[in-house]
This record gives structure tokens, C-alpha cells and sequence, in this order.
């Protein structure tokens, strides 16, 4: 099969974007020119990369006929200004995370993650095969946008502390930076959530503008340095159990390329999701061991209660979300749905082999 053949079966159709197919340019034409603005700092490890990936996969790909050029947070436009610099056609692509756009619409968040949600797996199953992308792409169709899954961190850490978190208590009053549903479940535990760009979160966290950071995990939590503002860090990341990254597209923009140009951009973009996992699941123990042997870290897990009551609050702020929006409704049934069809074969193959495996005992910590 040649590779133009390959790309035309796992492309537009197999995302389930509807594109209109101009005729392939000649090769001899002066190469098209992108630009993708971003929400990381600029080659910043695993999520910087991943965009850069699309980049690189797409001009490979398309033998130097499409040529993207990424931009980082702040270097064309500030990391919160990506969402709405596509949306206008100023730049041809973004990538960052949905959650981020909660203010443009509330089930923007889901399409990030959810807390006590979904796993990396279950949510690129769902996003491909659970109806997840069609929800998502009908949401971002007023503005303009063909969203992607363009990576997935898989299961995060729940983040950096500069005190001990024993109980529920612990976290009235405290300000954090976590963003989304996150961010509304630590609100209505009693603490205040922050939004703020990554570049910007040791700083904060230093010079105490917050108490308590989460960011990904050990791999770009060490790039970050985050262990020189805070001690503890705790685990697991109930916040988010399986983090998307999205890459947006000017459909405008989409739509004039050449029908074989659109199917490399949407297997692009598919391929850096795969990526993206597979090199956090490589790397984030060997970050964890320098965090913990090289410089002192205090690993700590959430206390049973404490878990339970944020799982808790968790189904709270869900319910109240697609109470108050129509299409947020339609999301969360989707998605809680596809968990609930899914759990049974989880709990059957991956549960019951890292049992297994490991020698855990089932529900033990």
C-alpha cells in the first residue's frame, strides 16, 4: 500500500472529520506555510515536544509541502490566547488542553479529563470509538475549529505541597494552581484554585502566590524544578487519570488544502497522541527516582478519607455542570456511560493482571 493510500484509510474518515477533498497540488508548488501557537514553553519536554511532533510529522509526511512552524507560550501569543488565535485564522493550528477553554464553554473540560474519570486508554477509546470526538468537534464547530486528540500524559501526580495533607481540613484555605474540574473540586473542598501558565508555576510557587501546585508528573515536573519550591508530593492524580491534549485546527484553514494534505494533518495528529503516552510511561519512574534520591522529595498518598471525600465532591461539581448546560449533560452521559460499559473488561484484564503480576491484593493502596 503506498503511503498515500495508507493515509487516505486512517485520516479524515477514520476521525470522523467531514472535509471537503480540493484536488492534490502539484508537488512543484511553492509549499504551503502554518503556524501552531501553544500553551507550553517552547520545546518543553513531553508536551512542548508533542507539538513539535505534529510539526515535524506533518512536513515529513508531506514531503515539505505543508510546513508548520510551532510557536511557543508567549512567543507569538500568551499561552491563554491560543484557543481564540485559530478560532480567527491568525494562526492555522494550537495545541494545548481543553480544559483550559472552559470559559468559551463548560464541556470543553470534559475533553481534558475528569476527575475520577477515565484512563488514557479508556479515553482514547472513547474519544474514537465512543462517540467522544463527534461531541467534541460539534462543540467546537461555532468557532471555526477541528479539535484532536494531539497526546495524553496517561495518570498524573496530584502535585507539590508545602505542607502535609492528613485530612480534608488540610486543604481549606489552600490556594492551588489546578485548572478545570480540578480546580472546582478543590473550590468546593474549601480551598481556592489558580490558573496559571506552566512557565509561570515555580515562581508562584516559590515566592508563595500559591501553596500548592500540580502540573503532569515526575518527568516534567523535574524539568520544571518544582522540588526546589515545595516538599511534599503526593499522589495519585484523582485530578486527572488520563490527560488529552488537544491540537485545534482552523477548519477554514483545513478545508483548502489539498484532500491528501487534510488526512496527513488528522494522522498527525493521531500519531503524536500515541507518542505522547508512550514516552511519559518511559520516563516519569526514572524522573521519580532523581526527585526522591537526588534531592530529598517526600512521596506521599492521599489519605483514604481524603480521596473519598474529593471522589465525592468530584460526582458534585459533575452533576452541577450538566445541570446548568444542556450539551455538558449530553458530554457527561456519554462519557460516564462509556466508563461504566468499559469498567467490566478493565477490571477483568488490566486490574486483574497487575494483581497478578505485582502480587497487590485487590483494593489494597
Amino acid at each position: 500500500m503506498s503511503r498515500r493510500q495508507f493515509l487516505t484509510r486512517v485520516g479524515a474518515g477514520a476521525l470522523g472529520v467531514a472535509l471537503a477533498s480540493p484536488a492534490v497540488k502539484a508537488a512543484s508548488e511553492r509549499p504551503i506555510e502554518w503556524k501552531m501557537v501553544t500553551t507550553w514553553p517552547k520545546n518543553f519536554p513531553g508536551l512542548g515536544t508533542g507539538a513539535e511532533n505534529i510539526a515535524r510529522y506533518i512536513n515529513e509526511m508531506s514531503n515539505g509541502r505543508l510546513k508548520v512552524k510551532v510557536y511557543g507560550a508567549g512567543e507569538l501569543v500568551p499561552a491563554f490566547e491560543v484557543f481564540d488565535t485559530v478560532s480567527k485564522g491568525t494562526a492555522q493550528m494550537g495545541h494545548g488542553a481543553a480544559y483550559y477553554w472552559k470559559g468559551k464553554h463548560a464541556a470543553a473540560q470534559f475533553f481534558a479529563s475528569v476527575p475520577f474519570g477515565l484512563t488514557a486508554q479508556e479515553m482514547n477509546a472513547w474519544l474514537f470509538y465512543g462517540g467522544g470526538l463527534e461531541l467534541w468537534q460539534e462543540l467546537y464547530a461555532p468557532f471555526n475549529l477541528v479539535p484532536l486528540p494531539g497526546g495524553n500524559t496517561g495518570v498524573q501526580m496530584g502535585g507539590w505541597f508545602n505542607r502535609e495533607i492528613n485530612s480534608l481540613e488540610d486543604l481549606k484555605g489552600l490556594k492551588m494552581r489546578i485548572p478545570g474540574l480540578g480546580g472546582e473540586v478543590l473550590t468546593r473542598a474549601g480551598g481556592t484554585s489558580v490558573n496559571i501558565p506552566g512557565g509561570e508555576l515555580f515562581n508562584a510557587l516559590k515566592n508563595g502566590t500559591i501553596d500548592a501546585t500540580e502540573w503532569v508528573g515526575p518527568y516534567n515536573d523535574l524539568a520544571f524544578g518544582l522540588y526546589k519550591a515545595a516538599r511534599f508530593y503526593y499522589y495519585p492524580g484523582w485530578q486527572e487519570p488520563g490527560s488529552t491534549m488537544e491540537a485545534i485546527i482552523n477548519k477554514a484553514a483545513l478545508v483548502e488544502l489539498p484532500s491528501d494534505l487534510q488526512h496527513i494533518v488528522l494522522s498527525a495528529c493521531k500519531l503524536a497522541n500515541a507518542d505522547m503516552l508512550a514516552e511519559f510511561t518511559a520516563r516519569n519512574n526514572a524522573a521519580l527516582r532523581v526527585l526522591v534520591k537526588e534531592h530529598g522529595v517526600q512521596l506521599r498518598r492521599f489519605p483514604d478519607d481524603v480521596l473519598h471525600a474529593l471522589r465525592e465532591l468530584s460526582t458534585e461539581v459533575l452533576n452541577e455542570v450538566a445541570r446548568n448546560d444542556a450539551f455538558a449533560r449530553r458530554v457527561l452521559e456519554s462519557l460516564t456511560g462509556f466508563r461504566e460499559q468499559v469498567r467490566p473488561w478493565t477490571d477483568l484484564s488490566e486490574r486483574a493482571f497487575l494483581i497478578a503480576r505485582d502480587g497487590i491484593q485487590a483494593g489494597a493502596g
